[in-house]
Order: C-alpha cells, then structure tokens, then sequence
C-alpha cells in the first residue's frame, strides 16, 4: 500500500472511529434507562412496565434486522460512505422526536422507524475494512467495534446526569445533538475508497430486492459465515433477552437508597462495557493469529455460563462482577463474526456479508429483548437468565458438530 493510500485509509479509519464513539455515547445514554422512560409515559404496572420495556428495546434493532441486508446491498454499489451518512442523520431525526412522546405506543413506533434507517455499524465496518490492508481485518473491524462499549463506559453516566438536571425525555435531544455530529466528522473527513467507487453498480430501485437476495444466498453458502450468524443470534438473543430488565433485576436486589436505583444500573452498563472496551481488540488480534471460529465457540461458551450465573447473583456487588465478566466474554462473538465474514467473502460483497451478521445480531436483540419482557413477567427474572444460558449451549453444542470448527479455519500470521 503506497503511503498517501496509507494516510487516506488511516484518516478513514480515525473519522469513522470517532463517528461510531461519538454516537454509542449519545445512544447508550437512554438503552439501558427504558424501564424509567416507560414509568414516566404512565405505565405503572410492573408487568405491564417490563413489557413495553422490552418492546421499546427491541423494536429498533427489529427494524434494523430486516433492513440490514437491504442497507448492506445498496452500500456494496452505491457507496458505504453515504450508507453511514444515512444512518446517523436517521438516529438524530427519530430519537430526537422521541423527546415528545406521550405514550409507549409513540416510542415504540419512532423505536422503528429509527431502526429501518439508522444501522451505522455494518457500513462503518464495511467502509473502511475494504481500505485496510490483510492479515488486519480481525484487529481493525475489533477496534471499530471497541467504540460502542467505550460509548457504553460514558453515556449510561451521562444519561443519568441528563435525566436528573432536565428530565428524562430530554435525553433523546442530546443523542440527537451527538449523532448530527457524528454526520459532520464522517462528511468531512471520510474518503470513500476510490478503486471502490470505481466500480459501483448503478441500478434502478425495483433490483434492489433482487441484489439483495442474491446477496444473501451467496453468503449463507458459506458455512463458516453461516454457522457464525446463528451463534452470533444465540448469543445475542441470550444477552437482549436480559439486558432490558436488568433495571429491574437492581431493584428486587438492592436494599439501600431507592433513589440510588438509576445510577447503579448505569453502572452496570458502564462496568460492562468497559470490560468490552479492554477485550474488544484483544479478541480481534487472538481472531487473526488462531482463527476466528475458535474464538467464536470460546467467546459463546463463556457468555453462557456468566449468564446462567447471574440466575444465582443475591447482591448488588456480584451482579457488578459478573457483568464485568459479561463484557469480557460477549464482545469476542461480535468481533469473531464480523471476522468471519471479512475473511470468507470478497471486498465486493464485504458490505453485504457484514450487514447480514449485523441483521442476525439486531434480530437477536430485538427477539431477545421482546420475548425477556414477556417471559420474565411469565416466571421471574431469574429463571430468564438460566432459559437464556441454555439456548445458547445448544446452539454451540449444534454448531461446534457442524463444519464451523476445522482445520482449515481462518488464520493470518501477518502482522
């Protein structure tokens, strides 16, 4: 790689690195409040409150599930750059209305309509993984991905300090002012690859869904890609299914000052991410030098059995410590995924491949999200977590008998 193409792809990489900070800090400042927000629409009902509060949760990444490979498709001909545009214009429009709901009903639309328009990781990712050079795609696409849980350390505790100086409604505005500056660093200082740009497929709006298609059955082909969406869905589905109401888990729990309630659970998001942050890379670099499948089935192995431990957790301080766990464990089937696809599919269809591995992660979210409301509601939140660390174990246990794990899994001892 000559040296000003070096210098385009690092500044590329640093922009969108930047982009993707900025706009975890603004979206992780109200994901884990739902519970309050819900209250604050007059939903008094505890079961009724775990309900909207799972369906308010899921209902973006439902959204963002079913147009990902769309997104994804359009990005590999038009262009990644203003896929990422898109949908970081598309979180400061729809969160910041949200700033004016008065029912659950109302959030819960917006919570859709900003997920058919505003997935900005697989076009981030995909947008500067076609410029980094091989043997780095494992490390690159990790710390890209690095920036959600530092956004994550940050924007639970700023969320807190925004709802109780302005009221919690107003923190929807403040992600909306984050993310319109997000837009501005990526149209200012990202380059779209230009051998890329070159060979973009200009085409009508009715073979969109055909592109699509025919996207997507070339990479479930693949069945390494394969295997890595329907872990990369259990493990996800585990996690959203108890990531919703673990407001509510601090609550049945903590004896103290009820009005420590909020920031203690932010906490828990804090400490969670910030565990993602040290490990992120980390699972990127083992991913490149030993082979991504094998760091995928660790990574699930270890998701499921801190789950399955939280069942068990009967204080405040040992819900923190096995959070921490959690975030050391789950970034590792995040980053393998994406490694997988940008090892096993071509710089062309990178952008679809991507898209689809964030589509099962988003349908994950969203299902598990739905369903944790529904069922913690049904049989108690303990016994939500122990149903969510066994679908996990069977899936890895169906998957590891599958071609996923091989000899031939994908290494690079490139630097």
């Amino acid at each position: 790689m000559s040296a000003p193409a070096t210098r385009e792809w690092r500044r590329t990489y640093a922009a969108v690195f930047v982009a993707n900070l900025i706009t975890a800090i603004g979206m992780m400042s109200f994901l884990p409040f739902f519970p309050s927000i819900v209250a604050k629409l007059n939903v008094d009902d505890p079961g009724e409150r775990m309900l909207w509060s799972g369906l308010a949760f899921g209902a973006a990444p439902l959204a963002a599930a079913v147009m990902g490979p769309i997104w994804g498709s359009i990005g590999d001909r038009f262009g990644h750059k203003w896929m990422l545009m898109r949908a970081l214009l598309a979180i400061s429009i729809f969160v910041g209305a949200m700033s004016f709901v008065r029912t659950p009903l109302e959030l819960f639309l917006l919570r859709l309509c900003q997920g058919v328009f505003s997935g900005f990781v697989p076009p981030s990712i995909a947008l500067v993984s076609v410029m980094t050079p091989h043997g780095k795609q494992g490390r690159v696409t990790g710390t890209l991905q690095a920036a959600l849980p530092a956004g994550m350390i940050l924007g639970p505790l700023l969320g807190s300090a925004v709802q109780a100086h302005f009221g919690i409604l107003s923190i929807f505005t403040f992600v909306a002012l984050l993310s319109t500056l997000s837009a501005l660093v990526v149209a200012i200082f990202v380059r779209e690859d230009p051998n890329v740009v070159d060979t973009i497929e200009r085409f009508s709006p009715t073979s969109v869904l055909a592109n699509t298609l025919a996207d997507l059955r070339r990479i479930l082909a693949k069945p390494r890609v394969r295997g890595a969406i329907v872990l990369l869905f259990a493990v996800q589905f585990g996690m959203g299914a108890t990531q919703p109401q673990l407001q509510i888990f601090v609550e049945e729990i903590w004896t103290g000052d009820v009005a420590r309630i909020e920031p203690l659970t932010a906490w828990l998001s804090s400490a969670f991410a910030a565990a993602g942050l040290i490990t992120t890379t980390l699972w990127g670099r083992v991913g490149d030098r030993f082979g991504h499948p094998l760091v995928m089935a660790l990574a699930a192995l270890g998701v499921a059995l801190v789950v399955g431990a939280t069942a068990a957790a009967s204080t405040y301080g040992i819900l923190l410590a096995l959070r921490v766990a959690a975030g050391c464990t789950q970034p590792g089937a995040n980053v393998a995924a994406f490694g997988i696809a940008a090892t096993e599919t071509p710089d062309g269809a990178r952008g679809g491949a991507f898209a689809a591995v964030f589509s099962a992660r988003a349908l994950a979210v969203s299902f598990g999200s739905m369903a944790g409301g529904a069922i913690s509601a049904w049989i108690g939140l303990r016994f939500l977590f122990l149903a969510s660390s066994a679908s996990i174990l069977v899936v890895l246990v169906l998957v590891r008998t599958s071609s996923f794990l091989g000899a031939n899994a994908a290494r690079s001892d490139g630097d």
